[in-house]
């Protein structure tokens, strides 16, 4: 008897939700400063506005904008977040990446396909395509020192703010 193994998802829906939503105000923020007056006066930042973005932890194999099973485990989990009540109005940029083998137009290309297989695989979950923006930016920003690293293929997602 042979049995199809089936990856588990490198994060849950709840976790998703959770890293985009805002939590709920703990007060006004205090803190202690020592410096000048010019230095102090600065405005410190709201730590409770929501991060924009999220690894949805999608790599590919090279040369491929085929999604893993492990890659469709993860969307499964994205997918099931955007159905939460927790997020019902964002929408997402969905960014591929490349790593630093071959031309800039052959991995922009490749990126742009990756960003769309991932849209593709989310709508057909039923995430509707008003929710989401493909856009491949080739090996303009990778997350490893080595440009050739593995790592470097991969989608991310990103609140869309504008």
């Amino acid at each position: 008897m042979s049995s199809v193994a089936v990856a588990d998802p490198a994060y849950r829906a709840s976790d998703i939700v959770n890293h985009f939503s805002r939590k709920p105000g703990l007060g006004a923020t205090r803190s202690l400063c020592i410096g000048t007056e010019s230095e102090c006066s600065k405005e410190i930042p709201d730590r409770t506005k929501a991060v924009d973005s999220f690894d949805l932890r999608v790599q590919f194999e090279y040369n491929s904008a085929t999604l893993t099973s492990l890659a469709r485990a993860n969307l499964d989990e994205f997918a099931k977040a955007l159905s939460d009540p927790g997020l019902p109005t964002g929408s997402f940029l969905v960014e591929g990446h490349t790593d630093g083998t071959g031309s800039d137009a052959y991995n922009l290309d490749l990126s742009m396909r990756r960003a769309a297989a991932v849209v593709e695989y989310l709508t057909a979950k039923g995430v509707s395509t008003d929710r989401l923006l493909a856009k491949g930016y080739g090996k303009q920003r990778p997350i490893d020192k080595d440009p050739m690293s593995s790592a470097n293929r991969r989608v991310e997602t990103r609140l869309r703010t504008e």
